[in-house]
């Protein structure tokens, strides 16, 4: 590099020996310019030491490194890493990549301490590029945080930290998981118990009976993805069977499942309702700015309880999702706005429960000013500074190649090369770290114009000025001087030299044409560089734009024209109010023709369907390569009036309130009148309505009316639209939400109705009423209700607004007896009106005779029949039948099945067991007496062991087959054979042809349309034994024997 600029220098010293030199033979017989002389004279002198100097360079020092370079970026860094234990891929790879030049070499530290890598050292440890490879992983030895150093002849940078951590999941617990019976109706929590583990980002899923038949989550059932814990909120007999917790690690990529937990739901007539119970609250949550979180929340109960949730400072937020299945509470993009506390409610007609829990929203550093490379001059001032945003507020740190430097800022005075080098920022708190990196270079240098020498030719207009910009590159400043042609160029009224080297002219004639000339200057060296100024007819405007006048809709055009040099092109350009219009993106509403000839310009502009935002002051300019002129106009609009401004409430009442707001612009055509509207906030997105006022017409002067015919205790936001001759405007901003007055409720409930129950029981039923129909707080039911006979109303009070039924327990009530009944609305304002009357009974009395002379008989192995004599009372819905293995299991844990007839088979029994039996009549009011117990034994089990087929034969004429099997014998627990069953079936098809036979062979006619699949079984009294199966093709290609278990 060095070689190079000495090379440069050569070139530009001896440049400006032939520049000088001209002008000293211009002056030498001038007796007025002998300072200048000899100025120049001295000039000429140092220059030729320059000269010299920078050839000596270029002879002595070609063998110097003529290479540039910059210092390392990366383009890959490494990432945290988890290796599951049981991984096949027996290695790590970490990966680290940084473009430098020359390229960069790399080091690699573990928590803070390098690692070696030596060839033939340690064989854990490899590089492959600037990767580092940890083969055969051991977690006692390579677990931790690793980070990359990037270096070369510019400095260092360090990688951000990436974790390497062993992942693993282990087995379920091999012991037996105990069976849970649990009643119909309530409640369960099927524990997960979850295996040790690492990390912690598990999915959990539940299998019931076999794999892969997976729970499907509904309002019912819920899976906690915190716990793992499988959740039912109501028990149902469908609940029977085995569940286990299916475990999986995406991180991994493993899953594991635990042994069956066997779920009894045990029959309970009736069933019994229970309040709501949350039994899944999400705890104090922490989430960054920008993160999806998943609130949980749910609840036991029968009814199955409604979940609702809310925030209790306001509403939720606008990006949430409430799952289907309304336990959870989804946030998306978290905000610092939706920290607070979080309410889940649980809620059934028995009771409420609900929970409150905090979110705490914090954000991990990001940039909000960081550190960028820069190229500074030699003994000047530079300061680099960080600034980064994130809760808790982030600690500011500085590395100078990889090292600790400083912190919160670097300020740099006098800047000397030893400040060059690799420098990054790093801003962390507890939820990260970030890295901004850059190249400091002191750059010491003669003044260069290699780079951006002074303009070759430039332009000037008559009678207007020019800059002519001297910018070489050179450290550090140089002093600066001009020339015009031979003459010496110095401040003036019409002429000046900024600081930074540009030289300005004003009020330009002709003779200002010529050659300018820009010295600079540094203890470094010196450097010229030469351009030419030709000045040009300045550019006039001959036609103005005009002022017009139109009504919105119509069209307007504005014309513009200009003088201007022949030799120049010229460009119109149209503004509004300051703003340049862009005719690509507006072409809807702006379109321009343009006409010209030598020396002479013009333009007219056509504004289409003019609207109230087309109003204001066109300017046009007429602009060439050299100069500009610009000229005005303003088009005004006349339009629909603009929407009235300060929409305010006062004088609030139940059903009225008085509106006020101030007029907006009238677009110059009078307001002729007001329409004002209103919508209810408790429905999102709703209608605008008109309102009713008072006055009804509202007139254009006016700036208040009275809203009417509002409903109480109802939250409403107002907006006012104006109206003039040429149309309506656009609404103003909705007012503040403002919620009328409460007043007493006007609405009773509907559909009074009820009955039913169990003994003793009166139950009242209706449909409540609508919530905008409250008309105030504390919102709730008044119950009267009285036997038909008797002339005393007794009443209750029922605070839920959405209940719909009351349960009046009472022991002295008789069954099926005669009530009138009626329900009002009541809230803090008072009571409303009753509902019209409604005739209901109570309950029945349960039956009170059991059923007589069952008996049972045994139809197989696991299936019997059971009948009785059905019991004579009216009010008997239905039977249920009871049965259980004697002296192992009892009434409590029986079986139930229920019949609305005097028969019923009974099935899931076991072989060769002893059963006891009871029936019982039940109605909506509960169970009868049982009736005398029945006694049966199931008959033993039938053969487990198929029959084997020991031959397939085809009948001589091929007409026929011939399948024999070999006799089947049972176990010591097994009944005996009695026959066989063949079923002759096509493949494919679930029916077929069913034979019976009491040989141990049978024929079946030969089928020709396809394969036929052939089952035998043996059959005996307890019932069919296990199958054999052989495939008969339409040639007697190919058979098989397959016992289907």
């Amino acid at each position: 590099m060095l070689l190079q600029l000495a090379a440069k220098y050569v070139f530009l010293a001896a440049q400006e020996l032939q520049v000088t030199g001209s002008i000293l033979n211009r002056l030498e017989t001038s007796t007025e310019h002998s300072s200048l002389r000899k100025a120049l004279f001295l000039y000429v002198c140092h220059t030729f030491y320059i000269f010299c100097l920078c050839l000596f360079v270029c002879l002595h020092v070609s063998f110097l490194d003529d290479s540039t370079g910059y210092g390392p970026v990366f383009e890959e860094q490494p990432l945290d890493t988890i290796y599951p234990e049981e991984s096949q891929e027996d290695k790590i790879i970490m990966s680290c990549r940084a473009r430098a030049s020359p390229p960069a070499t790399y080091k690699w530290m573990q928590n803070n301490w390098g690692i070696k890598i030596q060839e033939g050292g340690d064989d854990h440890y490899s590089l492959e590029g600037g990767n580092l490879v940890i083969r055969h992983p051991d977690k006692s030895k390579h677990a931790g945080d690793y980070t990359c150093l990037a270096t070369n002849e510019f400095g260092s940078i360090i990688s951000r930290k990436a974790s390497v951590q062993f992942g693993y999941l282990d087995m379920f617990s091999t012991e037996e998981r105990e069976a849970v019976y649990v009643k119909e109706g309530q409640g369960v929590v099927l524990l997960c118990a979850t295996p040790p583990h690492f990390p912690d980002d598990l999915y959990f899923r539940w299998i019931l009976n076999e794999f892969p038949t997976f729970i499907p989550l509904d309002k019912r059932r819920f899976i906690s993805q915190t716990t793992g814990n499988l959740y039912i909120s109501k028990v149902e007999s469908s609940d029977s069977g085995n569940y286990s917790c299916f475990v999986s690690s995406p991180s991994i990529a493993k899953s594991v499942f635990s042994k069956f937990i066997p779920l009894v739901p045990l029959a309970e007539r009736p069933v019994r309702k229970y309040p709501a119970d949350i039994k899944v609250k999400f705890p104090d949550t922490y989430a960054l700015v920008g993160q999806n979180i998943t609130l949980e929340c749910f609840a036991l109960g029968n009814p199955i309880p409604q979940i609702r949730w809310r925030k209790m400072e306001g509403a939720l937020p606008a990006h949430h999702e409430i799952s289907t299945v309304g336990g959870l509470l989804h946030l998306f993009n978290v905000q610092y706005k939706d920290e607070g506390i979080y309410e889940c409610e649980a809620l059934n007609s028995k009771g409420k429960d609900w929970h409150k829990a905090q979110l705490f929203v914090e954000a991990s550093p990001v940039w909000v000013e960081h550190i960028s490379s820069s190229e500074r001059d030699i003994g000047s001032d530079y300061t680099m500074s960080c600034l980064a945003s994130g809760k808790p507020k982030p600690h500011i740190h500085f590395l100078k190649d990889g090292e600790m430097y400083a912190r919160h800022e670097l300020r740099f005075t006098d800047l000397t090369p030893d400040d060059s080098g690799m420098y990054q920022c790093i801003a962390e708190n507890r939820h990260g770290v970030i890295y901004a990196n850059a190249e400091l270079r002191v750059f010491v240098s003669a003044p260069s114009f290699e780079l951006n020498p002074v303009k070759q030719r430039l332009l000037g207009a008559k009678n207007g000025q020019v800059v002519i910009e001297c910018k070489p590159k050179a450290a550090p400043r140089p002093t600066f001087s001009w020339s015009k042609g031979t003459e010496l160029l110095s401040n003036s009224s019409r002429i000046f030299i900024w600081e930074d080297g540009s030289l300005e002219i004003h009020n330009i004639t002709k003779s200002d044409e010529g050659k300018y000339t820009c010295f600079a200057e540094n203890d470094r060296g010196k450097a010229n560089s030469t351009g030419s100024l030709s000045v040009m007819d300045a550019t006039k405007i001959t036609l103005a734009p005009s002022n017009a006048d139109v009504s919105s809709g119509e069209n307007a055009k504005m014309q513009c024209a200009a003088s201007h040099d022949s030799s120049l092109d010229l460009t119109f350009i149209w503004s509004l109010n300051g703003h340049v219009i862009d005719f690509d993106k507006e072409r809807e509403s702006y379109q321009y023709v343009m006409d010209g000839q030598a020396g002479i310009s013009s333009c007219e502009l056509l504004i289409k369907n003019t609207q109230m935002k087309h109003a204001g002051r066109y300017t046009c300019t007429a602009q060439t390569p050299v100069d500009n002129v610009t000229a005005s106009a303003d088009l005004v609009v006349r339009g629909p009036p603009g929407p009235p401004g300060g929409v305010r409430v006062e004088e609030i009442g139940p059903k009225s309130v008085r509106l006020l707001w101030s007029q907006g612009a009238d677009n110059l055509s009078p307001i002729s009148k007001y329409t004002i509207q209103y919508r209810e906030t408790r429905t999102p997105e709703a209608e605008w309505k008109d309102a009713s006022t008072s006055p009804s017409n509202v007139e254009g002067n006016a700036e208040t009316a009275m809203v009417l015919n509002l409903i109480p205790w109802t939250e409403y936001e107002f907006r006012v639209i104006a109206t003039n001759t040429l149309g309506t405007g656009e609404p103003s901003n909705p007012s503040p939400k403002t919620r009328t007055q409460d007043a007493v409720p006007v609405v009773a409930p509907s559909d009074v109705g009820g009955g039913g129950g169990t003994s003793r029981e009166l139950i009242i039923t209706w449909t409540p009423v609508e919530p905008q129909y409250y008309y105030g707080s504390n919102f709730g039911y008044i119950i009267a209700f009285k036997p038909e006979d008797q002339f005393k109303w007794r009443q209750v009070t029922v605070a839920d607004p959405q209940a719909r039924r009351y349960v009046h327990k009472d022991s002295s009530i008789r069954p099926a007896t005669k009530f009138d009944v009626k329900v009002k609305a009541f809230n803090s304002k008072g009571e409303g009106p009753y509902s019209l009357n409604a005739t209901i009974y109570s309950a029945q009395d349960v039956p009170s005779e059991a059923p007589t002379k069952v008996e049972a008989r045994s139809l197989s192995a696991t299936e019997a029949i059971v009948s009785w004599y059905p019991v004579m009372q009216q009010t008997v819905e239905g039977y249920q039948v009871r049965y259980w293995k004697k002296s192992i299991e009892n009434e409590d844990t029986a079986q139930r099945i229920s019949s609305r007839e005097n028969q019923t088979r009974l099935d899931n029994m076991k072989p060769d067991s002893h059963y006891v039996i009871n029936v019982r009549a039940f109605n909506g009011a509960g169970y009868g007496p049982p009736s005398q117990h029945y006694e049966i034994y199931t008959k033993k089990a039938p053969p487990s062991r198929p029959p084997n087929i020991i031959s397939t034969k085809l009948s001589s004429s091929g007409t026929s087959v011939n399948i024999a099997w070999e006799h089947v014998e049972p176990l010591a627990n097994e009944s005996k054979v009695e026959c066989y069953k063949v079923l002759y079936r096509q493949e494919g098809q679930t029916t077929g042809v069913l034979y019976t036979t009491g040989k141990q062979y049978i024929d079946l006619p030969m089928r020709k349309d396809g394969d036929y699949l052939v089952e035998v079984r043996a059959h005996s009294e307890g019932g069919d034994g296990a199958v054999a199966q052989v495939r008969i093709s339409g040639k007697l290609s190919s058979y098989k024997n397959a016992a289907l278990i």
